[in-house]
């Protein structure tokens, strides 16, 4: 007789803390992009240092830095949002920068308390005529985003091409009719950025976060959203699936245009003032350098909305640890782009595994 074979169990491993941190993070990029977030931060920490006189003072000089690491991110902030619903359809937007130059140079055409002023031409002045501007250049960046959609959709111009020429046109349009061109902004419409909460600006940041909030429950829990991420997944399947594919991609760069828009009175309001020549430029590359950075797949079809806050949140960061270490100007942008690469490749991996 053979002996009996004795039932055997497999003895299941205890998981342990190593275990799981590498699954989080090979399968869930918000996991991984809210850690390199958090060294980041420790870095900057480390930096700035602790020479204070008391833990009271060194705290309250952390939270200044990081309210104007904020403050002056939240224009480029609600542009990356935008920039990643754009990314998620398989498109791209290279006309943002410009897009902010011809919105901001609006409302300051409209605003203007000088001779040049529309609405006071005509007798709007005071909140009536702030409440209108606002209306009308977001209308107005709307509707620069809707002629790009109609240009890639129903032109049949690719996404680069079409943003290409429009970041072009847009610029030089906006600095051929603002040729020493000074405006003058009333008092009231500066409060949109500068009014103070506790002594403390920080109303750009509040509309980052509300517009964050917004575009999330679009991407999560909206028909809109799904159809995004199916369009950026499978144009033709979605096609098939009776999605008005060309009217989701309108809807996306009407979306875009409008949220420049809003970071164009952000800006202005902020500033005072805008330079024609040099405002904007870059701010395509750091809205598409959050959205990858965030997870947002450059082949479309992957995006998440609180990655692109984590990846803009890096890049400030970041931009801040450079300035802070003394870094030239001209080589920050050089690390941008190392951090752009390292992110597609790293989606390039994860695809393969």
């Amino acid at each position: 007789m053979k002996p009996e074979l004795e039932n055997t169990v497999p003895v299941k491993k205890k998981p342990t803390l190593l275990g799981w941190f590498k699954r989080k993070w090979s399968n869930d990029p918000l996991f991984s992009i809210l850690i390199a977030l958090i060294i980041m931060v420790i870095l900057q920490t480390l930096t700035l240092g602790f020479d204070y006189d008391s833990v009271g003072q060194w705290f309250q000089s952390w939270i200044n830095n990081w309210i104007n690491i904020l403050r002056n991110n939240a224009g480029v902030g609600i542009v990356a949002l935008g920039m990643t619903f754009v990314i998620m359809t398989g498109g791209i937007d290279l006309a943002v920068g410009s897009t902010l130059v011809i919105t901001g140079a609006f409302a300051m055409y409209m605003l203007d308390t000088g001779s040049g002023g529309i609405l006071g031409a005509i007798g709007v002045t005071g909140v009536p005529a702030i409440i209108l501007t606002i209306l009308l250049v977001v209308g107005f960046g709307y509707l620069l985003g809707m002629l790009i959609g109609l240009t890639i959709t129903k032109g049949m111009v690719p996404p680069f091409i079409a943003t290409l020429g429009a970041m072009m046109i847009f610029r030089s349009v906006t600095q051929h009719f603002t040729q020493g061109y000074n405006t003058t902004l009333p008092m009231e419409f500066l409060q949109i950025s500068s009014f103070r909460i506790g002594n403390l600006m920080i109303m750009p940041i509040i509309y980052w976060a509300v517009i964050a909030a917004i575009l999330y429950y679009v991407s999560k829990r909206t028909t809109f959203g799904r159809q995004i991420i199916a369009v950026g997944s499978n144009e033709r399947a979605a096609m098939l699936s009776g999605i008005n594919v060309n009217k989701v991609k309108l809807r996306v760069y009407a979306l875009m245009g409008l949220l420049v828009s809003v970071a164009a009175i952000i800006q202005v309001s902020r500033i005072g003032s805008m330079d024609y020549s040099n405002a904007g430029r870059g701010m395509e590359m750091d809205a598409i350098a959050a959205a990858v950075v965030g997870g947002t797949n450059m082949l479309g079809g992957r995006g998440f909305i609180l990655g692109t806050v984590y990846g803009m949140l890096i890049i400030a960061v970041m931009n801040n640890l450079l300035n802070l270490f003394g870094v030239p100007p001209f080589l920050r942008e050089a690390f941008k782009g190392v951090i752009v690469i390292v992110a597609v490749l790293l989606q390039r991996k994860e695809k393969n595994a």
